[in-house]
């Protein structure tokens, strides 16, 4: 059976997880898989641009670089990125099949897709110089966790997947921060009982943890400034940014402006039109960094949301740059009832109607999720 054939069997989603499974599979095929030095990104959000801003440098220094990045917003090969562009789909039927080989069957058909998918990213690896491993869901428990890392790098962490990671930030932080296995820079956070978290772990792990601020120097600083002025990134981004060259620092590699000019990792903050911005951020720190971006412009906001998600309180965020919203429909199970959203919209005083067509005389803000903004692609492009 064929790759995506054979992914589409395993179910994206899961109320429960087996955390023991990765780890026990880990085990009995590691020696399969190359010795690469992995830079291992977590937290809440900012992980896909941070990796793809130190992948990109990498590559463009003369490394050999693989980025994994998760979930993908069209294709499934957007996920693992090797030297510059996505995996083929002659590359990545060539890795299953080997995996095929290296597993045993209930143990292939045991794995979830992204531990599967996990696995495939790192035989694709084999040979790289550098790996840039972003975690999918938390840290501590996630399939990327079980591989050696040189680094971990630590984006900002705030409330996302509670049912999963902790009702606090206490809980949320400790579950990610425990992925660190020796060392690890920290970018801007959000909450001090991250910092607090740290210090009690650094303390219990004997683990080199610095900030990013005490790792990039002034010189550093003016640098992220006219790389942030070149390409018109937003704060968020900029900081992101910082936190990618830290990681560059701390290889002992060193950088040129010229290493950072390629585009950010698509889907964040992008135009796609004059009037068109997309962005897969979809949990409040999202609408909070989207807010301080666009802020002085207003938008028609295309939106739609999990269940699971705090939309209340992302809209009332998000409420001072929208004209209105358009509510488009996504095909997941893990959707909010649409009159769910109305509701929230009628009590927060936002008009709202159901997505039909772009008007070119309004501005578009796409958010909610990768699966609002690919559900907006499709219908934009077919």
């Amino acid at each position: 059976m064929r790759v995506k054939e054979y992914l589409n069997l395993k179910p994206l989603y899961y109320e429960q997880i087996d955390y023991t499974r990765m780890p026990r599979i880990y085990e009995k095929i590691k020696s399969s898989f190359a010795a690469v030095k992995i830079v291992h990104v977590i937290g809440t959000n900012g992980k896909g641009t941070t990796g793809r801003f130190l992948a990109n440098a990498l590559f463009s220094m003369g490394f050999c670089i693989g980025h994994y990045t998760s979930p993908h917003i069209l294709e499934f090969n957007e996920r693992i990125w090797k030297n510059g562009a996505n995996i083929s789909d002659i590359e990545l039927e060539e890795a299953h099949q080997e995996l095929q080989k290296i597993l045993t069957k209930d143990d292939a058909d045991k794995l979830s897709y992204f531990e599967y998918t996990t696995f495939l990213a790192m035989l694709l690896f084999s040979g790289c110089d550098y790996v840039v491993m972003e975690a999918g869901l938390g840290g501590e428990h996630d399939a990327t966790a079980v591989f050696p890392k040189l680094l971990t790098l630590v984006t900002p962490i705030a409330y996302d997947h509670e049912a999963f990671l902790g009702s606090n930030i206490d809980e949320i932080a400790a579950t990610k921060l425990n992925a660190i296995q020796k060392s690890a820079i920290l970018g801007t956070k959000n909450y001090e009982e991250v910092y607090e978290t740290v210090q009690r772990l650094r303390g219990e792990k004997s683990l080199n943890i610095k900030r990013v601020d005490e790792v990039i120097d002034n010189e550093d600083r003016q640098k992220i400034e006219e790389i942030s002025k070149n390409y018109s990134l937003a704060p968020y981004l900029a900081q992101n940014l910082s936190l990618s060259i830290a990681a560059i620092k701390f290889l002992g590699l060193t950088y040129e402006i010229e290493n950072f000019s390629h585009p950010v990792l698509f889907g964040r903050l992008t135009k796609i039109a004059k009037n068109i911005t997309i962005d897969v951020g979809h949990n409040v720190l999202a609408a909070r960094s989207i807010v301080d971006a666009l802020l002085g412009e207003k938008y028609i906001l295309v939106y739609n949301s999990y269940k699971d998600k705090n939309y209340k309180e992302i809209l009332a965020i998000l409420k001072p740059i929208v004209l209105h919203v358009e509510i488009i429909v996504i095909n997941d199970i893990r959707a909010a009832e649409i009159e769910s959203i109305q509701t929230v919209l009628t009590n927060l005083e936002i008009k709202y109607k159901l997505f039909k067509e772009v008007k070119p005389e309004f501005n578009y803000l796409v958010f909610g999720y990768f699966s609002v903004v690919e559900a907006f692609l499709r219908e934009y492009y077919e």
